[in-house]
């Protein structure tokens, strides 16, 4: 076998080369990540402390006055109420409907469940702006939704779905939580998986029934998985926007508008100029608002995960 030659510093010709090439392989995604992720990141901070319209240099600097404004605007809390509004829906209903799935497929006996599986996870692969058109072609004033409800008996006139403030919200709420309750479905199966099946055979033989078995082994088990599921719904329901777009724009009256469409509307503004270093200052709130929230649910996970089992089979009765 061939010597490898070591260079001066101890490392060989062939490791060196190995170490170049890797390099290589990444380069690509370490300049899309700085230029596309990073300096993006670190310039929203800088324009936040100007007036800049997008278009030429950067003179106008006024400090902090773009986040008094922020502060200061009832429009901005407004889409800020919003927001939370979606995420709370959205997290209570696509957490709950993900795991009764979850407990219902995950029953070996249950014929083609694979199927199933497959059915509730494709509308996540789907674009959500598509879905968004659709929707609004579904749910409209002279949509397919109404056109049924008619044809059945329920209603003799349309209901406008999208132009009630309060069916507007609920309406995304669950278009948004069906369109991504396959990938909290999938997360749901790989913790009931994880659960030894001994455990479930003890608990028979000790003669705990289905609902004492969910109550005290399946749930308790899940507890670790379900804060990081937590923390992922959440996270991901803030950054909600083309789902808003395409399917209600914010209205009625901005009453679904939330913080990514109100920062969308000040950077490319459509009746009037753009206020790119106002929309970043509330880009920057924004982003703050879920680094925040993120560290309080990673704490939760970090307390739940962290905790010792209690023994499974005392608390059954």
């Amino acid at each position: 076998m061939a010597k490898k030659i070591k260079s001066g510093n101890g490392i060989s010709k062939y490791n060196r080369n190995k170490y170049i090439w890797a390099y290589i392989f990444i380069l690509p995604q370490i300049i899309v990540f700085f230029g596309f992720s990073l300096y993006p990141i670190v310039m929203s901070y800088v324009y936040s402390f100007y007036d800049w319209s997008g278009i030429g240099p950067l003179t106008n600097f006024v400090g902090l006055k773009n986040y008094t404004r922020i502060l200061t605007e009832s429009s901005f809390w407004n889409a800020f109420g919003n927001t939370f509004v979606y995420t709370a829906g959205f997290t209570v209903v696509s957490i709950s409907v993900a795991l009764i799935l979850a407990l219902v497929l995950n029953n070996p006996n249950l014929k083609g469940r694979g199927i199933y599986r497959t059915v509730y996870f494709l509308p996540v692969v789907t674009t959500m702006a598509i879905i968004g058109i659709v929707m609004q072609n579904i749910f409209g004033t002279q949509g397919f939704f109404n056109e049924f409800l008619k044809a059945i008996g329920l209603i003799d006139q349309s209901i406008s779905w999208l132009s009630n403030p309060i069916l507007a919200m609920i309406l995304l709420i669950i278009i948004g939580s069906w369109k991504e309750i396959g990938i909290t479905m999938i997360y749901w199966l790989t913790g009931l998986q994880m659960i030894p099946r001994e455990v479930y055979e003890a608990a028979r033989i000790d003669g705990a029934g289905s609902w004492q078995t969910l109550r005290y082994i399946t749930l308790p088990l899940l507890k670790p998985i379900g804060a990081t599921i937590l923390l992922l719904t959440v996270v991901s329901s803030m950054r909600v926007f083309d789902l808003v777009k395409t399917l209600t724009e914010g209205g009625p009256y901005f009453a679904t508008e939330t913080l990514e469409l109100y920062i969308y509307r000040f950077a490319f503004a459509p009746d009037g100029p753009s206020q790119v270093g106002f929309a970043s200052a509330a880009g920057v709130v924004l982003g703050l608002t879920v680094f925040i929230i993120s560290l309080l649910l990673g704490w939760v996970v970090y307390k739940v995960s962290g905790q010792k089992r209690k023994p499974l089979g005392g608390g059954i009765k």
